[in-house]
């Protein structure tokens, strides 16, 4: 072919049907490479498919879009992590009108935010989705997401107990492997450029399918040049375009519900000299309304997964269920928190995690009970970078792999079960007993028989000697 040859000639004569069959004969290899991915993926995670709900639009329900023209780097089908909120609502049909012709996968992972699913498949479809997923993640979500997390104890700046972090790596994952299923070449989400959330999904994306296109609306110019700039701005849009939405102007709480907690932000919560109104609790009662009488529950533990509540064995997802039931009637697990997000600023929420925090209670007592103290106090120093690590969305870091192998052979002798009292928004652990036990009654005991105390003298003497050589030689002052 001569250089500079026309777009023209290349469909034109047997020659450009030549390159014509080549071309597409390359892009069925592409679609083909990306399945074979897909089935790769899934066979590195297997039986993490849960139960799976996958439709697709029906004749004659077409979306909205405006006229406009696509370019060769625009994606053709995009995977959108969809909750129904209002921001992934708007987002449905803001992209059909940011890339005309494209196809919408509206992903919908149930993680056990309770009837926020309902009729999420109508609504997707109604905001512009042409195939809408829901699929059931609550069991690989309690046993391989928050049970990892909680065998390391992980908690950021001492109150958080992650839940909305620990989430959003296995939703990703999934839309990963949705985008092989459904051959699309891009993946998107709702997260704003100002949240954590941004960074734990395309952090996932990148480490399980960096070839996927990924597509953030609110860190797109045009989105933002089209008045889409605050939740106000949202639920105008939404008005507008007739999308289905719950949040108004009058109450305007981001919530982010899962199986493991429920998190708020906005409206009066994001004045750190306010405090936040009784409303806002969800899933635990104020404090103020809590029983008057406590309630003991008690936890089982099998190397360090809790398997059991009050003597009957539960899936993980079910136990997590049953722990938020009794604790949220205690006000068990409320936590008001101003923390340090991973892009620079402060940020304030509420959280209500009162299965978790049981859970977290009970653990910690048989830590305390069972592992020995290098390997307790090393554990616990491993935490809190275990606990930056799943809040900077780094779930799929080899460091957090690596680290959480520690953690499980730690966890090894943590097995027994825990007595956890419920009072006035309180949970403590009040008695505990394990097989594997490292308390010795007779040596914590305050009798001398059977013990060498002359062995003591000796101890302090060496473990205090480069004390008493400094005090020697460099006169410490009193």
């Amino acid at each position: 072919m001569r250089r500079g040859r026309t777009d023209r000639a290349l469909t034109g004569g047997p020659g450009g049907y030549i390159l014509a069959s080549l071309f597409s004969l390359r892009a069925t290899i592409r679609e083909n490479r990306r399945l074979f991915v897909g089935i790769a993926l899934a066979a590195h995670f297997p039986g993490h498919f849960g139960t799976i709900r996958h439709s697709q639009r029906t004749e004659g329900t077409q979306p909205m879009a405006k006229a406009a023209t696509p370019t060769n780097s625009d994606p053709r089908k995009i995977v959108l992590a969809y909750s129904g909120g209002l921001d992934t609502s708007v987002i449905l049909p803001w992209l059909k009108e940011r890339y005309p012709g494209v196809k919408l996968v509206a992903f919908a992972a149930e993680l056990g935010q309770g009837d926020e699913l309902a009729g999420i498949e109508k609504k997707a479809y109604a905001s512009g989705a042409d195939e809408v997923i829901v699929k059931d993640l609550r069991k690989e979500f309690a046993e391989e997401f928050c049970f990892p997390m909680l065998r390391a104890h992980a908690v950021y700046e001492s109150d958080y107990l992650l839940g909305t972090s620990i989430a959003r790596p296995l939703i990703a994952k999934h839309q990963v492997m949705a985008a092989h299923e459904t051959k699309a070449d891009a993946v998107a989400h709702g997260a704003t450029g100002k949240g954590n959330d941004q960074v734990r999904f395309e952090l996932t994306y990148m480490a399980l399918d960096p070839k996927l296109k990924i597509i953030s609306p609110w860190k797109d110019p045009r989105f933002l040049a089209d008045g889409l700039n605050d939740r106000e701005t949202a639920i105008d849009y939404a008005k507008k375009h007739n999308i289905p939405i719950t949040a108004s102007k009058r109450k305007i709480y981001s919530q982010d519900r899962n199986l493991w907690h429920i998190s708020h932000e906005g409206a009066e919560i994001e004045d750190p000299a306010q405090e936040p109104l009784d409303q806002v609790y969800t899933i635990t009662v104020p404090v103020k309304k809590a029983p008057n009488t406590p309630e003991y529950v008690e936890v089982e533990f099998d190397k360090g997964v809790p398997v059991a509540v009050d003597g009957r064995k539960l899936a993980g997802h079910d136990l997590i269920a049953q722990l938020n039931t009794i604790g949220g009637r205690h006000a068990v697990g409320q936590t008001v928190l101003v923390e340090n997000r991973l892009v620079g600023m402060k940020s304030r929420g509420v959280y209500e995690t009162p299965g978790g925090t049981i859970l977290y209670e009970a653990h910690k007592a048989l830590e305390q009970l069972c592992l020995e103290r290098d390997l307790y106090h090393y554990k616990q120093q491993l935490a809190l970078k275990y606990a930056e690590l799943v809040y900077y969305g780094q779930w799929y870091h080899p460091l957090r792999e690596a680290m959480q192998a520690f953690i499980d052979h730690a966890n090894q002798v943590v097995t027994g079960k825990v007595r956890v009292k419920l009072y006035k928004g309180r949970a403590t652990a009040v008695s505990v007993t394990s097989p594997r036990s490292l308390y010795d009654t007779q040596l914590a005991s305050f009798a001398m028989s059977g013990y060498d105390v002359t062995a003591a003298r000796g101890f302090i003497d060496l473990f205090g000697l480069p004390m008493k050589v400094r005090g020697l030689k460099q006169k410490v002052k009193a």
